[in-house]
C-alpha cells in the first residue's frame, strides 16, 4: 500500500489536545488497543511510549497499526488512520515526552510513571479518513 499524506484537518486535530486510540496486533493476531497521546512529524504520526510496553513489542513485531484520533470537545470530530510503523527509535524520545507533557498536562517536564526509557513509534499512514466537515457529503464514506 502506498503512503498517504496527512490532510491539514488531521494535522490540526493532532496538534490539539486530542487523544488517540492506538491499535496494534498481539502475537496471536488479536487486537490490542490503548488510549495514548499523539503527535505528528509532517506526514508521520508519532506515538511516545516506554521501552518494553505492549504497544512497543507489538509494533516492533508487526508494523500494521491503526488509530482513531478524537477531539475531546466533540467526539464526532475524529480521524481514522491505518498505517505501518516506519521507525521505532530512542532518539529524541525524552525531549518529545516533555513537549507532550506540556501539551497535555501543562507541565514542562514529564513525571515518569514507569522507570523505563522512552521510545518514539513513527507511523506512515496508508489510509486516512479525515474529520467530517459541513461541506463533505454524507454517505458510506466512513468505516
Amino acid at each position: 500500500m502506498s503512503v498517504k499524506p496527512l490532510p491539514d484537518s488531521v494535522k490540526t486535530l493532532i496538534e490539539g489536545r486530542t487523544f488517540a486510540n492506538f491499535a496494534t496486533l498481539m502475537p496471536d493476531g488479536s487486537p490490542h488497543v490503548t488510549q495514548t497521546w499523539v503527535d505528528h512529524e509532517g506526514d508521520l504520526v508519532v506515538i511516545n511510549t516506554f521501552e518494553g510496553s505492549q504497544k512497543h513489542k507489538n509494533a516492533a513485531r508487526d508494523p500494521r497499526v491503526a488509530l482513531t484520533i478524537i477531539d475531546p470537545k466533540n467526539e464526532f470530530h475524529m480521524a481514522v488512520i491505518r498505517g505501518r510503523v516506519k521507525e521505532i527509535t530512542l532518539e529524541g524520545a525524552e525531549e518529545h515526552i516533555d513537549r507532550m507533557s506540556m501539551k497535555y498536562l501543562g507541565q514542562p517536564k514529564y513525571q515518569k510513571m514507569v522507570p523505563a526509557r522512552r521510545i518514539l513509534i513513527k507511523i506512515e499512514p496508508t489510509r486516512v479518513i479525515p474529520p467530517w466537515t459541513n461541506t463533505r457529503p454524507r454517505g458510506n464514506q466512513r468505516e
